[in-house]
């Protein structure tokens, strides 16, 4: 269980709509410092905000922000990228470039931080996605259904250390990367709220919105069932 008041709090993909949210609700709930991290910081004018430069993809950007912000003691590993095509026929480097960043680049993070979060006994956010479990989203589903694993893993290696790790899991959310998808959508402001809220509870697993619950819970289910389901 991580209060977020008092804390010193990384967001990486800081400048999209959910990164942004979390920055924000970060500060509301009294985080003392938030590092708004991108490959392209942008100017936030707010004293409580330190702009860092991060590529999540790159080690040695990685490292980098490492050493310039070694007070953080919540992570929440939120940049990510989507690319359209299959597993088969679209362009390799996109499936590189989606599993570069939404899968390693949080293990290079965390790997990079976990020093100064053993030391403040912090927390780790991954933001995964219901098509962690769910087939036909191409390299995407991939990256998230290995960051699922991944957050699970981690938090067997850091719990006797006092590390928080929380896997983060939501439907379409209403920010860029979701632009021309026509079905509901939650907000970032819904899921970032029952992200922290989840911090704050102690919880292992935040699942964000109906939907995902939903799909979660189906994953005892055989998977000629679940497929069926999915294409109905």
């Amino acid at each position: 269980m991580t209060t977020l008041a008092g804390q010193i709090v990384l967001v990486t993909g800081a400048n999209g709509g959910l990164g942004t949210e979390f920055v924000r609700q970060a500060l509301d709930r009294g985080a003392t410092k938030v590092y708004a991290a991108a490959r392209r910081p942008r100017d936030w004018d707010d004293a409580r905000i330190v702009p860092l430069v991060l590529d999540v993809a790159d080690e040695a950007s990685v490292a980098r922000a490492a050493a310039d912000a070694p007070d953080v003691t919540i992570v929440v590993n939120n940049a990510g990228q989507l690319r359209p095509g299959g597993l088969v026929d679209g362009p390799f480097e996109d499936i590189r470039a989606q599993i570069e960043t939404n899968l390693v680049g949080p293990l290079l993070v965390t790997r990079a931080f976990a020093p100064a979060l053993r030391r403040s006994h912090g927390a780790v956010v991954n933001v995964a996605s219901v098509l962690s479990w769910l087939a036909g989203s191409g390299a995407y589903g991939v990256s998230k259904a290995g960051l699922w694993s991944a957050t699970d893993s981690t938090r067997m290696e850091l719990a006797g250390e006092g590390v928080q790790v929380v896997g983060a899991y939501l439907g379409y959310t209403d920010t860029p990367m979701t632009d021309g998808v026509d079905a509901p959508k939650n907000t970032p402001e819904q899921v970032v709220t029952a992200v922290f809220d989840g911090v704050e509870q102690g919880e292992d697993e935040v699942l964000a919105d109906e939907l995902t619950k939903a799909v979660r819970a189906s994953l005892g289910a055989p998977i000629a069932e679940r497929a069926a389901a999915l294409a109905g």
